[in-house]
């Protein structure tokens, strides 16, 4: 992510936490900040590396935790169970069943929001009368890149 659209990306959660009335803490902040600034899925265990190599050197995992799941509450950060690891959500201002495309190679994550298959799911829902806490679905494969790529050797 760029520094302008991390910089845009941290504003909104300001933002939008003040309009919720949640505090959108320093250490909050820079968990967002290092999730946002990887360039693929992080784990826990990385962002709290990362947080001990800047000036939070007594950083301990509860307080990791701790932020993300804020931040996951807040709909700022999505949780890919597949991966164990934590991406930022491309449109944190409205809720949404999330989707995502994970290269299998690369690593490379794209997150969808399509209508047709939150539709769908709903229908599900409604005829088998299950409720889906976290309606997320991950679709593990390979991308068009890594295809092209594989397809030239």
């Amino acid at each position: 992510m760029d520094e302008e659209t991390l910089q845009q990306a941290l504003s909104t959660a300001e933002v939008l936490c003040a309009q919720r009335g949640v505090r959108f803490t320093a250490q909050r902040r820079r968990v967002l900040e290092l999730v946002c600034r990887a360039d693929r899925p992080v784990g826990a265990y990385e962002i709290l590396d990362q947080l001990r190599e800047g000036t939070s050197a007594a950083a301990a995992p509860p307080t990791v935790y701790r932020a993300l799941d804020f931040l996951l509450e807040q709909g700022l950060v999505h949780k890919l169970e597949t991966l164990h690891a934590f991406i930022g959500c491309t449109h944190p201002e409205h809720p949404h069943a999330s989707q995502f495309l994970i290269c299998s190679d690369c690593g490379q994550v794209k997150e969808l929001d399509s209508a047709a298959i939150s539709g769908s799911l709903r229908s599900l829902e409604r005829e088998t009368g299950f409720h889906s806490e976290r309606p997320v679905i991950e679709v593990l494969g390979t991308c068009a890149h890594c295809r092209h790529k594989t397809a030239a050797i």
